[in-house]
C-alpha cells in the first residue's frame, strides 16, 4: 500500500459537471450513492445545484463559486450543471469509492442484479466511452427520477428498496475495505496521535521528518467519471532530497 501524507486520508480530484442534458432536459451526472465514504465539493466557478435524496427527503442545494458542500453515506446525489460548473471534489477514505463504495441509481430491477448493474455500468474501451457514459447517466437518472418522486408523494419504501439492494450488490467486495481504511486514514490517525502524546512528553524529533508534498495529476485528457470529466492526482509521498 502506498503511503499518503495528504490530509485525512482523502482524495481529491478536479471534476468538470457533464454539460449534456438527460432526457428530464437536466444537464449533469449520473445520480448515485456511497455506502460508507463522505463526498465534499468545492465549487471553483460557474453555477449549479446537488440533487440529493435522503431520509428527510429531495432537495436542491444550489451550487456557486466559493460554494462548500458534503453528503454523508446513504446520501443519493445528482451534480447538476447551469452554467460550466467546476468542482473540487474530496472523498474521505482514499481508494474506497475506486474499491466499489458506490451504487449508481439505476432502475430496481437492474441494481437487483448484480449481472445486469455491471453491464450498465461498464464504459468499456475508449472508443465510444462518451456515448456509453451518457447511456450510464440516463439510464441512473431514471432510477433517481423514480425515487424523487415517490420522496415527493411521502412514500419511502423504494428507497428503502434501493438502499438494501445497494448493499447486496457491494456486500462481497466490502470484506476488503476495513483493511484499505485501516491502511490510510486510520494509520494517519494513529500516527497523529502518536506525534501528539510524543510532544505532550517533550520529544518533537519528529519535526526533523518535514517535507513538503506534491500530488501528480492524471496526465492526458480527464476521465469519465459519474458526475463528469474527472482529472485525477496521485497523492502518494514522494521521496524529497534537503
Amino acid at each position: 500500500m502506498s503511503v499518503s501524507s495528504f490530509p485525512g486520508g482523502t482524495s481529491l480530484s478536479h471534476l468538470d459537471v457533464y454539460r449534456d442534458a438527460a432526457p428530464d432536459g437536466v444537464c449533469g451526472g449520473s445520480p448515485h450513492m456511497h455506502l460508507v465514504s463522505t463526498e465534499a465539493y468545492v465549487v471553483v466557478s460557474g453555477t449549479g445545484a446537488l440533487q440529493t435524496i435522503d431520509g428527510d427527503g429531495y432537495q436542491e442545494t444550489p451550487l456557486s463559486a466559493g460554494a462548500v458542500v458534503w453528503f454523508t453515506p446513504g446520501t443519493i446525489h445528482r451534480a447538476v450543471n447551469h452554467d460550466e460548473l467546476k468542482v473540487v471534489v474530496l472523498m474521505s477514505n482514499a481508494g474506497l469509492p475506486e474499491a466499489g463504495d458506490a451504487v449508481m441509481t439505476f432502475p430496481a430491477a437492474v441494481v437487483a442484479d448484480a449481472e445486469a448493474y455491471a453491464r450498465a455500468a461498464a464504459l468499456g474501451d475508449a472508443e465510444g466511452r462518451a456515448e456509453r457514459a451518457r447511456r450510464r447517466r440516463d439510464l441512473a437518472v431514471s432510477g433517481f427520477e423514480a425515487l424523487r418522486d415517490a420522496m415527493l408523494a411521502g412514500d419511502q419504501a423504494p428507497l428503502e428498496a434501493f438502499r438494501a439492494a445497494a448493499g447486496a450488490l457491494v456486500r462481497d467486495r466490502a470484506s476488503e475495505w476495513g483493511e484499505l481504511i485501516r491502511e490510510r486514514p486510520l494509520a494517519q490517525a494513529e500516527q497523529s496521535l502518536a506525534l501528539a502524546r510524543a510532544v505532550a512528553e517533550g520529544d518533537v524529533t519528529h519535526l526533523d521528518e518535514a517535507r513538503v508534498q506534491q500530488a501528480v495529476p492524471s496526465a492526458g485528457e480527464r476521465g469519465f467519471g459519474m458526475c463528469g470529466r474527472l482529472r485525477t492526482y496521485d497523492m502518494t509521498d514522494q521521496e524529497t532530497q534537503k
